[in-house]
């Protein structure tokens, strides 16, 4: 699915669904776990076998659904209001950003804090296992123009690993924003993820999370179908719905924003279509899902598709529903 795996971002965007780069370094870290060899029993193998093919089809999925233009409304017309008293009477803002990637959604992000604070300084710390993303931040900053001011730090680690080298040296750094986008899916305790950065808020800051929505496509495909798919125990399907139940047992205040996304998966249709055969690769986490899955669960599952609970049919074009949440949570 288009959330199990979003560690990380292409060249196309920040802190969207993972890349080859990421992945290649993710699978070895603690938040991504090694691979399983697929199970005997089951042809289906998770698309993370085939890795070329994974980034094939994320390709196809960046350029088939409005993801990134989604996110890049909600930073244009809406972060101003999250961020608007995050640095006040400070000389100098703490952002720290979990699951960085390549940096496109940070820099978008950082050119906004440092438009309503002109001249303070910003220390913008990163949290990202992949070496080669991080390797792309770099160029990205290096090309950016508008930095002056901006400090930037990479952390090459999980954010698991960050909690655990933090607590070793005993240091708790506190934060004026936080952000966590499209990333939780690879955490393996979220509450407890949640929880630590949470700690690290100081009184007027905010974390902000961005996850596929509990109202989406993904969740009913996910909710019905996610026991069939083989995800191999790499990630976990996590919906803002999932966040929003456990900040609520954590008496956690935060507001959440509603991010309309969608997908054109008209192909997927269309017998034989190499195009379609990919994205329900993407939609399934599955390797050939076409070929590989048994006839039963291949109709049902085409079948689910059509229905409102995951896509709109408009102009005889299949649109699944691809909404994503943003969450803010108060100190």
């Amino acid at each position: 699915m288009q959330c199990v795996l979003q560690c990380g971002a292409p060249e196309e965007g920040g802190g969207s669904p993972f890349s080859l780069p990421a992945l290649r370094e993710g699978l070895q870290g603690a938040a991504c776990p090694l691979l399983h060899p697929p199970s005997m029993a089951s042809p289906m193998r998770s698309l993370l076998a085939d890795l070329d093919r994974y980034v094939q089809a994320f390709r196809l999925f960046l350029e088939r659904s409005t993801e990134h233009q989604s996110m890049q409304e909600f930073v244009e017309r809406r972060l101003q209001d999250v961020i608007a008293s995050i640095g006040n009477g400070k000389s100098a803002i703490n952002v720290l950003s979990v699951g960085g990637g390549a940096g496109e959604m940070d820099l978008q992000i950082l050119s906004k804090i440092r438009a309503r604070y002109p001249g303070v300084t910003i220390n913008n710390d990163v949290i990202e296992p992949s070496a080669e993303q991080i390797s792309k931040y770099k160029e990205h900053v290096a090309q950016a123009s508008n930095l002056e001011n901006i400090k930037f730090t990479w952390h090459k680690e999980t954010a698991h690993e960050y909690e655990s080298r933090m607590n070793a040296e005993k240091k708790t750094k506190k934060w004026d924003f936080i952000h966590m986008i499209q990333m939780l899916y690879y955490v393996k305790d979220i509450p407890a993820t949640i929880r630590y950065f949470h700690s690290l808020l100081e009184p007027q800051a905010k974390l902000l999370i961005i996850l596929v929505s509990g109202k989406s496509g993904w969740e009913t495909l996910w909710k019905k179908y996610g026991s069939s798919f083989p995800l191999e125990d790499l990630c976990s399907y996590v919906s803002s719905a999932d966040l929003l139940r456990m900040l609520d047992s954590a008496g956690m205040k935060y507001q959440l924003y509603e991010l309309p996304s969608h997908m054109d998966i008209t192909s997927c249709f269309i017998e034989g279509d190499k195009d379609g055969e990919l994205l329900l690769d993407f939609l399934t986490e599955t390797l050939d899902f076409a070929k590989a899955a048994p006839p039963e669960l291949k109709l049902q599952l085409m079948e689910e598709l059509r229905k409102p609970g995951c896509s709109e049919i408009r102009d005889g074009k299949v649109f699944f529903n691809n909404n994503l949440d943003v969450i803010v949570i108060e100190p």
